[in-house]
Formats: structure tokens, sequence, C-alpha cells
């Protein structure tokens, strides 16, 4: 049985208020079922206008792997920060590990992105979450993240 929704949607605006990213590097449009057990999915809209296509590779755009890792955090940073909600928020979010990444298949423009987030630890400030990148269902990348919330 899945936990219940904390948060349906944190769209752009709350996204901006909860991370610090800014373009060129927020690269999550939306969280959507954020739960209680510290889960939920980002939501990536791909399109051929972003900067990493200029050289990534301008005759056969691929959205880059590391930007997809990098999505993930900042899905769980947003988990993360709205699931303490009500205690002391932490202004900071700072990513500090990767493992277990996989890429399977390459992402292109007019791709949807889906992170899926899940805790899979937490001690004191720290947090880890698995994280699968989905496009139409279909896995195309996969790692763990850790990140410390400060205050």
């Amino acid at each position: 049985m899945e936990a219940p929704v904390k948060f349906e949607l944190v769209d752009i605006n709350e996204i901006l208020k909860t991370l610090p990213h800014r373009y060129p590097m927020l690269l999550i449009d939306r969280v959507i079922n954020i739960r209680t057990d510290y889960s939920g999915i980002g939501v990536k809209n791909v399109t051929f206008n972003e900067p990493p296509f200029l050289g990534h590779f301008p005759e056969r755009p691929v959205y880059p792997g590391v930007m997809m890792i990098e999505a993930m955090a900042q899905t769980a940073g947003v988990i993360g920060i709205k699931s303490v909600e009500g205690t002391k928020k932490p202004r900071a979010v700072y990513f500090l590990t990767i493992d277990k990444c996989k890429f399977r298949k390459p992402v292109m423009p007019g791709d949807t992105i889906e992170y899926h987030m899940r805790s899979i630890g937490r001690r004191k400030t720290m947090w880890w979450f698995h994280g699968d990148a989905k496009v139409n269902g279909q896995t195309v990348a996969e790692a763990d993240v850790g990140a410390m919330l400060t205050d």
C-alpha cells in the first residue's frame, strides 16, 4: 500500500522558494505526489532550446546524463525540505554522493522525464534517495544520491 500524499503538486513558483537553483541549472519543472514516506516524482520537460544541446550533440541532440543526476538531487532536495516543513526549515541542500549510477537509454528533446525518488535512509541532516528517471514509463537512468540539509 502506498503512503498517503502530503503534497500533490509543488509547482515552479514553490520550487523557486525551496531551492537556490536558477536558470540554467534549475532542472525540474514541478514535483508531484510527495508522500509521507519521503517519496515523490520530479518532472522535467526537455526542450531543444536548452543550453546543453548547443554542444551535446548538435547533429544528434541527447540530454546529458549528468543533468539527469543533478535533477534527481534537486527532486530529492524538494522532497526533503517539503517533508520537514513545520520544523526548522533548512536553508540549503548540499549534494554529497552518487552511487550505483546507470544510464540505460538516451533522452531526446521533446521527452518528459519523471524522476521517481524515494528515501532509502536518513541520519540527522543526511538523506539518501534512490532515483529512477523514466520516459514514457521506461527507465532511462537510475542512481542513489545523498544530500545534507542544513540550516
